[in-house]
């Protein structure tokens, strides 16, 4: 059987402040298929970020190891990991005064060689992220300028002009209405779908997640306390032994996925 696409085992890690270590995560095992679709679900503090972080190459573990197509990632060179693994953050802010195409063309930097400037190939995968983001009309626009579902999917495209085969996502949809998280949503759906992009996505919303998510992970406290498809692990006992608290999971019918409707906290 050949491995997974994405590998994350026994993978533990502590932050250190002073000379006390506080755990984050403990003994994360998971698996990621080629061309799929997992959710990162649990509350704040559990571990989410930094899991992401770990994957992309960011951060390293204290143990465990994060392995892509089989081979350790912390054995692969910072650019060939780039061109491999995009990181969308939760909070994306540009210091300078770029235009859009300018920001999405910094996707292409870990494909340049030293001192190599941008040629029409590259503005061509920019332009074409662009599209398929849905934000072409805003190419000679200042990034600053744009609403927050607007910047959203600016930056996803920055991603996708990385030309790389795992995307990450950290709370793609905080603070967006809910125009903004549908429109959102179809364009990750669309990346996935249409262009084979495997997706990893951090997320407080659990209906996004049952809408986009073919596998899910929960995380607590550090640990996985559930993982596997949607359908079966995205329960109102899951989500109370997550959260505490009471909630109604039903499959929507028009909808054409399970929709969970918070119904108290735990007492």
């Amino acid at each position: 059987m050949s491995p997974a696409f994405l590998q994350v085992d026994h993978l533990s890690f502590a932050y250190e402040r002073g000379a006390v270590a506080r755990p984050v995560l403990t003994q994360v095992c998971l698996e990621v298929a080629r061309g799929s679709v997992v959710g990162l679900l649990g509350p704040n503090g559990s571990g989410k970020t930094t899991l992401l972080r770990m994957m992309s190459g960011v951060l390293t573990p204290n143990a465990g190891t994060v392995r892509l197509d089989g081979q350790p990632i912390a054995r692969m060179a910072r650019r060939d990991l780039a061109r491999r693994i995009a990181i969308v953050q939760q909070d994306t802010h540009s210091t300078f005064d770029f235009s859009v195409l300018e920001m999405v063309l910094m996707g292409r930097y870990p494909h340049l060689g030293p001192f190599e400037l941008e040629g029409a190939s590259d503005v061509a995968l920019a332009r074409a992220a662009l599209r398929a983001t849905g934000t072409a009309a805003f190419e000679d626009r200042r990034f600053a300028t744009l609403s927050g579902g607007e910047k959203q999917r600016v930056v996803i495209a920055a991603a996708l002009a990385q030309s790389s085969e795992l995307l990450l996502l950290d709370e793609p949809t905080t603070a967006l209405d809910l125009k903004y998280q549908l429109e959102v949503l179809a364009v990750l759906r669309s990346l996935n779908t249409e262009q084979g992009v495997t997706l990893v996505v951090s997320t407080h919303d659990l209906n996004l997640a049952a809408a986009l998510c073919q596998r899910v992970v929960l995380l607590k406290e550090g640990q996985v306390i559930a993982h596997g498809p949607t359908s079966d692990t995205l329960t109102a006992a899951n989500i109370r032994a997550l959260y505490d608290v009471e909630a109604d999971v039903q499959l929507h019918p028009r909808a054409g996925h399970l929709t969970v409707v918070p119904l108290a906290a735990g007492r």
